[in-house]
């Protein structure tokens, strides 16, 4: 069997710039819901499909001289991840919007800022 490699750190971009990031985890729902009906099976017979919904939980460091991306006013931003080692895919978060912008402040490591994202596409590239 040979040795795979697999993804590792990523890169993330806010349109086009990098951005110093500690974490990020993008959620994507299909929006598809089950339809449950009464019948002697008493299972579910299918699905209606709904809007697709794509958020992103974003922490990054604060900068001392401060942010060079205005995150909390972001509206129809575009971030891009892609591995920070060569191969891999990027993905793409279209018309990106702030919901929430928090700051945590600890002894033991560096100021961080939690974001709270929604997207309206979500493109592998």
């Amino acid at each position: 069997m040979a040795l795979e490699e697999y993804v590792g750190a990523i890169v993330l971009e806010v349109d086009g710039q990098e951005a110093e990031v500690v974490s990020v985890s993008p959620t994507s729902k299909t929006g598809k819901k089950p339809v449950k009906t009464m019948n002697r099976t008493g299972r579910v017979k299918g699905f209606a499909r709904g809007v697709e919904e794509h958020e992103l939980k974003v922490t990054v460091v604060i900068p001392l001289g401060g942010d060079e991306i205005d995150w909390f006013n972001m509206e129809g931003g575009k971030l891009t991840m892609f591995p920070a080692s060569l191969g891999g895919q990027r993905v793409s978060y279209y018309d990106c919007v702030t919901l929430d912008m928090g700051d945590q402040y600890s002894v033991e490591n560096e100021a961080r800022r939690d974001l709270t994202i929604f997207s309206t596409r979500r493109v592998t590239e």
